[in-house]
């Protein structure tokens, strides 16, 4: 029998969202942290919170959730309090079934309600990958005094014409719909083999069709005009990085299909804060999948240095 939908009343205004069950999430390989829950206006949202010190924010993009960041987490958590959250829609937190829930201000919202209202971090590093860039630096530019430095990997930020790649996916999504198997798309993101038991972790928060609702949602919500919903806030963040004059990683991989090595040096460009781009070699968009211990050595050896 499928999993059906839990009812939940946001606000004033009905709204429905699923919860995903707890047993989904038990033996994932290499995933044995401790959930943590925090409210928002009805929906719960989870993180996971792992060491002590100045805080490191760990911001996932789409499909995935936090389990992303599993082979980071332990070396970052060495030098600093690391909070890895699943934006609403992913993985153990709420997800509205309707699309209209999503939006980048949304998603950015609710973030920024939990680094600044729920954890009140300050003193942070923000390490972004995907969709975590317009979020995490849309944080980092409206809350300057709570961000101390950005790590940035695959990802952009304004409202520009896509590239054949990014068609083709926005194609893909829209034809599937909620039948997309995100631990697939997982999959075919990376460099390296996944085995099934980490394919099935990233299918774990997605058990039915009306739990894909915000991973659906999402690549809706690139902006790729200017007259694109998104792209006021979009462009905004991207001219304020302008000005951005913090320490600034930036890190790309040498593979990824979407964002390549000139997407890197552009976003190096823009931002004071940052040296020259560096390169992740033997990986793709997932980098964090492909060779996540190292990059949680590089960032961990920057944050000593900076």
């Amino acid at each position: 029998m499928p999993e059906l939908p839990i009812a939940i009343y946001i606000g004033r205004v009905g709204a429905q969202a699923y919860r995903t069950p707890e047993e989904r999430f038990v033996g994932l390989p290499g995933w044995g942290f401790e959930p943590r829950y925090v409210e928002q206006d009805g929906l719960r949202m989870h993180y996971v919170e792992q060491g002590e010190g100045d805080p490191i924010l760990l911001l996932h993009g789409e499909p995935t959730w936090g389990f992303l960041y599993r082979k980071m987490i332990p070396r970052l958590s060495e030098v600093g309090r690391v909070v890895a959250p699943d934006y609403f829609g992913f993985g153990r937190s709420d997800k509205p079934l309707d699309a209209g829930w999503y939006s980048y201000d949304a998603h950015y919202g609710s973030i920024e309600r939990l680094v600044c209202d729920e954890l009140d971090l300050s003193g942070l590093t923000v390490v972004v990958q995907d969709w975590g860039g317009p979020i995490g630096l849309r944080l980092a530019v409206e809350q300057p005094a709570r961000v101390e430095r950005l790590a940035v990997m695959n990802t952009g930020i304004g409202a520009r014409p896509p590239g054949e790649e990014w068609l083709r996916f926005q194609a893909f999504m829209r034809r599937v719909g909620t039948e997309i198997v995100p631990g697939q798309l997982v999959r075919l993101s990376c460099a390296t083999a996944l085995s099934d038991e980490v394919v099935a972790g990233y299918d774990a928060p997605f058990p039915t069709p009306e739990s894909k609702a915000g991973v659906v949602a999402f690549p809706e919500l690139v902006a790729t005009s200017p007259g694109h919903p998104s792209a006021p806030a979009m462009i905004a963040v991207r001219e304020k990085l302008r000005s951005w004059d913090r320490p600034t990683l930036v890190l790309f991989s040498d593979s990824d299909p979407i964002f390549s090595a000139r997407h890197a040096e552009l976003m190096a460009e823009l931002i004071p804060g940052a040296g020259p781009p560096e390169t992740v070699t033997g990986a793709s968009h997932m980098l964090q999948e492909d060779r996540g211990e190292e990059i949680a050595g590089r960032i961990a050896g920057w944050l000593a240095a900076t």
